[in-house]
């Protein structure tokens, strides 16, 4: 009789956990938050709190397909937008200790400039951004870094 509750019970325990993960829309977890980048103020923002506040929704709603980051320093390096998407996600919820500024150099209707400068402890990182309008969105289109 014990024999036959146990198997009973377990019995229930996989129905009820099957019917609970069926219950999970398929790819639930796989969908790309969707973020608003509707002003160029909104886009700039966001790309702020991706790159130093760990924000890791729409990373790659973020950037145009041929992003390319520059990083200027005595050997000059290039970054395509797979590799910074990629390093972006992996600093998922870590935030960096530095304050952050941002100035717009200048602005048109469908364009942006603006300087990111992150001042660190021992050192400050300038990034000069541009920000064009694609469609209804915003997008990042270029990252020039630059290190003191």
């Amino acid at each position: 009789m014990r024999t036959l509750v146990k198997t009973f019970a377990a019995a229930a325990l996989i129905a009820v956990s099957t019917f609970a993960m069926a219950a999970e829309e398929p790819g639930a977890k796989a969908t790309k938050e969707n973020v608003n980048l509707s002003t160029a103020d909104l886009a700039l923002d966001h790309y702020v709190a991706i790159t130093t506040e760990g924000e890791s929704a729409g990373v790659e709603q973020l950037f145009v397909e041929d992003f390319n980051q520059k990083i200027q320093s005595s050997n000059t390096q290039s970054n395509s937008r797979s590799s910074v998407v990629k390093l972006l996600k992996k600093q998922k919820g870590e935030k960096l200790n530095c304050t952050v500024s941002t100035d717009i150099l200048e602005e048109s209707a469908d364009y942006m400039v603006a300087k990111v400068t992150l001042k660190f402890e021992n050192f400050t990182k300038t990034d000069l951004v541009t920000l064009e309008r694609m469609g209804n969105d915003w997008k990042v289109s270029k990252s020039i870094n630059s290190y003191k």
